[in-house]
C-alpha cells in the first residue's frame, strides 16, 4: 500500500494522501488517472481500466483490486457510478474516448436516489479486442445491462457518440420484446449524413469552437466563470493522452508503459469515430429525448442528420442553455441534470414539444 500512496502522491502533487481520501476529491481527473493507471501497471504488473476509480478512489480500496490482480472474469463494460437509490436506473454509454469518467458530475447532480450506471469501451484494459461497429458495441452492452436490470422499462442515453450507441441498443431492446421508456440524446446526431470536413470546415469549425467557448463563459457570473474556466482546462487535459497516442504512434514510440496507456486510447478514439460515420441508423418505433445545444456548429447543423425522420413515435426536443461542448461541464451539467430527471419522471410520455431551459 505504501508505494501506491507514492504514486498516488507523486501522479497528484501532494505531500501526503490518506489511504481513505478519494480520488477526484484530491483533484485527480482522467488524465492523471491515465498516469497513475500506467505507473500501477509498471511496478505491480496490474492493469486496470480508468473505470475501476468509481468501484475503488481510495488507495485502500485500490490496494485491494490490485491485490487480487486483473483477472479476465473481472472485466465488464458496465460501470457502477452510482448504483444506490430507488428510482430506476438510468444508463449511459461512453463517447468516443471511451471511458465514462465524463458523467461523474452529471451522475451526482441527478442526486443519490438516482441509480446511474456507465457503459465504457471494451479495449481499455489492453487486453480485449476493441470493438469497431456501432452494432457490435450496443449487443455487447444490451448484454451487460441485463445483468443489473433483466427486463424493462429502460431508461438508455449517451453523449455525441454514446447518444448514437444508446439508439441501436434502444433497437435491439425493442425487437426482443422489451420497452425503452427513455432513449436520452445528449448533442447527438446521425453522423453517416454529415459530409466529410474540408481543410476550410475544419479551420472555420476551430474558430467556432472558441467563440462557443467564449460564449459560455460569458454567460456566466463571476464564481461560474472560474469553474467553467476550470473544467475547460480539465476537459483540455483529459485530451491530452489521447493526442499524445496519436503522435507516439506516428512515431511508433512504445517505449514506456503511459505510452502504450496513450496510444491505446488514440486506437479507441479513432475506432470509435470511423464506427459512428459508418452506422446506418434505422428508423425507431419508440419516443426519444433529443437533448440540443441552443447553437451548433455548421458543419455538424445538418436537418438530415437530426432524429425527426428516424422517429415513429414522437419525439421531445430539449433546447438547454448552452452552446457546444458544454453540456457536461459544470456549472451547465446542473441544467442538464435537471432536464434529464424530469425526462426519467416523465419517461411513460411520447409526445412531441420543444422546451427551452
Amino acid at each position: 500500500m505504501r508505494q501506491l500512496v507514492d504514486i498516488w502522491k507523486e501522479i497528484l502533487r501532494l505531500e501526503s494522501v490518506g489511504i481513505d481520501q478519494n480520488y477526484f476529491d484530491l483533484g485527480g481527473d482522467s488524465v492523471t488517472a491515465v498516469r497513475m493507471f500506467a505507473e500501477i501497471e509498471k511496478v505491480f504488473k496490474v492493469r486496470l481500466p480508468l473505470a475501476t476509480l468509481f468501484e475503488a478512489p481510495t488507495v485502500e480500496e485500490l490496494a485491494r483490486l490490485v491485490r487480487q490482480g486483473a483477472e479476465e472474469s473481472d472485466w465488464w463494460s458496465l460501470v457502477p457510478i452510482q448504483p444506490m437509490g430507488s428510482r430506476p436506473p438510468f444508463f449511459c454509454v461512453h463517447g468516443a474516448g471511451g471511458n465514462v469518467l465524463i458523467y461523474r458530475d452529471l451522475s451526482e447532480c441527478l442526486g443519490s436516489d438516482q441509480p446511474f450506471y456507465g457503459l465504457q469501451a471494451q479495449g481499455l484494459d489492453g487486453s480485449r479486442p476493441v470493438l469497431t461497429t456501432i452494432e457490435n458495441m450496443a449487443a455487447l452492452y444490451v448484454k451487460e445491462i441485463r445483468r443489473v436490470q433483466r427486463h424493462g422499462p429502460y431508461l438508455l442515453g449517451g453523449y455525441c457518440m454514446g447518444g448514437t450507441i444508446a439508439f441501436e441498443m434502444a433497437q435491439r431492446l425493442v425487437s426482443e420484446g422489451e420497452r425503452v421508456a427513455l432513449l436520452a440524446l445528449f448533442d447527438t446526431m446521425d453522423w453517416s449524413k454529415l459530409k466529410t470536413p474540408s481543410v476550410w470546415d475544419k479551420a472555420y469549425f476551430s474558430v467556432e469552437r472558441f467563440g462557443f467557448h467564449a460564449a459560455n463563459f460569458l454567460r456566466l457570473d463571476h464564481a461560474g466563470k472560474w469553474k467553467f474556466l476550470s473544467e475547460k482546462a480539465r476537459a483540455l487535459k483529459n485530451r491530452i493522452p489521447v493526442w499524445r497516442g496519436m503522435l507516439l504512434e506516428m512515431l511508433d514510440d512504445d517505449s514506456h508503459s503511459s505510452a502504450s496507456g496513450s496510444k491505446l486510447l488514440a486506437q479507441i478514439w479513432r475506432a470509435n469515430d470511423r464506427a459512428c460515420v459508418n452506422y446506418r441508423p434505422q428508423p425507431y418505433p419508440g419516443p426519444i429525448s433529443d437533448f440540443r445545444p441552443m447553437k451548433q456548429y455548421r458543419m455538424y447543423d445538418n436537418p438530415d442528420a437530426k432524429w425527426n425522420s428516424l422517429v415513429r413515435s414522437g419525439q421531445e426536443i430539449i433546447i438547454l442553455p448552452v452552446y457546444p461542448a458544454g453540456m457536461l461541464l459544470e456549472p451547465f451539467v446542473r441544467l442538464l441534470a435537471a432536464a434529464l430527471r424530469k425526462a426519467i419522471d416523465d419517461a411513460s410520455g411520447n409526445s412531441q414539444r420543444t422546451s427551452t431551459y
